[in-house]
């Protein structure tokens, strides 16, 4: 990958390392000599008499009850037994199944990369079982770990799973699948990690073009020249203040048989964050503006699962990507920028950048003709305050569409909450001397930054997703890693997979 001359970065680094190590995982009968460890999955009252010797009481006085989540070592000949609560068993559900994995993952993490899972008969499919078992212990591992010289961490080299009762077939075909969304969820998940003098917008712009032709979808990336000639007066506006050139990055997906429907997908992708001239203040949040492209991350892992997953529907992606940094040439509060359509914009705060930057792309969406949009940003505090780190925020001019990513999220465990599109609060974007201003009132500001949105799709059926809060993680809690979660890609892979017109 060429680079920018005065970046110190190591000519053979790659901002996706997680494409290069890979996990053989297979269902089986039985486990095979040389696993490191195997966990096995209890359930609340469980008695292991038969196979350890220990029944309820003793394993409760060892700490272990069961409870979803908790684990515990038991010490045997051969390989170790990592017990993993599932809690009651009848009542699992595949996102608990999900969990239970990571803990287990979790649980062997130190005895090697070669693990089983042994799960008992339990009401879930064996197809959506394998691919939540598979899910949730490879994205339980996986670490960011390229830019340490020795890492401390043991990468999942083989996974075993053996369930009860199983179809081998159907269980075969749900580890396939599932092996495709942890690759999306891995990719967004690197590049978000990826430190920004790393990862600039035309380095993105580079992975793309990588991963396009790996995965089956082209690639278009557009420079500053070419951002210039089309008025793209967000991206372009956002970028002033920066050494790096922007880049608009346009993704095309194209079905072998006739589509079943055109989606556009629209990824915020600020580099870095600094809130440009509207300075952000020098706290822990300010580390974390690497992973303010975390929604461009999201939409360009998706695309490396449609071909995979059997995409019917056409789909196109617009990643609008530059960092946002102040200097001399900086935009400033009270100028106004032009969009792709010509609607012009009064910025009143610099760091409220990222709808600048995704207006252009958003145009352009509708220029195409799509049937709908969804776009997916790391674009409020408010989301984070309204929902926590657990839950996006989906707000959008159609129901139908918002249903669509509530399922699509249901159905990952990427969940989201419907926030409403007040149109009472337009006003409040109101400007003296553009069309609009980029920033509304003291209050609602999820709902004020969608609104914002909505002025640029033209009446399509549109969906926006908040991923502010859950872009990354404290600590690891279930399938999510410590740092970025990748949020996003596996729900718009699911999403794009079964979209139809």
């Amino acid at each position: 990958m060429a680079r920018s001359p005065h970046k110190l970065v190591p000519a053979d680094f790659t901002p996706v390392p997680s494409l290069g190590a890979a996990c053989e995982v297979r269902g089986v009968s039985e486990f095979s000599d040389g696993l490191d460890a195997v966990a096995l999955l209890v359930g609340v009252g469980t008695s292991l008499e038969d196979v350890l010797g220990l029944g309820p009481d003793a394993l409760a006085s060892a700490g272990f009850d069961a409870s979803p989540g908790t684990s515990l070592v038991v010490a045997r000949d051969g390989c170790p037994l990592v017990l993993v609560g599932g809690g009651t068993l009848d009542e699992l559900t595949p996102d608990a199944l999900r969990d239970a994995a990571a803990a287990a993952a979790r649980a062997t993490a130190k005895k090697g990369g070669r693990i089983g899972i042994e799960v008992p008969a339990v009401g879930v499919d064996a197809r959506t079982a394998g691919q939540v078992l598979t899910e949730g212990a490879l994205l339980a591992r996986y670490r960011y770990s390229v830019l340490k010289a020795e890492p401390k961490e043991v990468p999942l080299e083989a996974l075993e799973l053996q369930i009860a009762g199983a179809d081998a077939a159907a269980l075969a075909d749900g580890i396939a699948t599932a092996l495709i969304t942890v690759r999306a969820t891995m990719v967004a998940r690197d590049l978000a990690n990826t430190p920004p003098g790393h990862l600039t917008a035309t380095d993105i712009a580079e992975v793309a073009a990588e991963l396009g032709t790996e995965f089956g979808f082209e690639v278009e990336s557009f420079d500053k020249a070419a951002l210039i000639e089309m008025g793209c007066g967000g991206i372009l506006g956002v970028n002033a203040g920066s050494e790096e050139e922007p880049r608009l990055v346009v993704l095309t997906y194209t079905p072998s048989g006739d589509p079943t429907g055109h989606l556009g997908l629209v990824g915020k992708g600020i580099m870095y964050d600094s809130g440009g001239i509207s300075l952000k203040p020098s706290d822990p949040m300010h580390l974390l503006m690497k992973m303010d492209m975390g929604g461009a991350a999201a939409v360009l892992g998706a695309f490396t699962a449609l071909r995979d997953l059997g995409t019917s529907a056409a789909v196109s992606g617009w990643l609008c990507c530059t960092d946002n940094m102040p200097s001399g040439s900086a935009y400033k509060l009270g100028d106004v920028l032009t969009c792709r359509n010509g609607t012009t914009v009064e910025v009143k705060n610099t760091d409220a950048e990222g709808r600048l930057a995704m207006m252009d792309g958003l145009a352009l969406a509708v220029e195409a003709g799509v049937d709908a949009i969804v776009d997916v940003a790391t674009l409020t505090g408010a989301a984070l305050m309204a929902l926590g780190k657990s839950r996006a925020a989906v707000l959008g001019n159609d129901q139908a569409m918002v249903d669509r990513v509530r399922d699509a999220a249901a159905t990952t465990d990427e969940p989201v909450w419907q926030l409403p599109l007040e149109r009472k609060y337009r006003k409040q974007l109101d400007s003296d001397i553009a069309d609009i201003s980029n920033l509304g009132g003291p209050h609602a500001g999820a709902t004020t930054a969608a609104l914002f949105l909505d002025e640029f799709v033209a009446g399509t059926p549109w969906a926006h997703i908040d991923i502010a809060g859950t872009m990354s993680s404290d600590a690891d809690e279930a399938w999510r890693s410590a740092g970025a979660t990748g949020f996003g890609a596996r729900l718009l892979a699911s999403l794009a997979s079964g979209f139809t017109a």
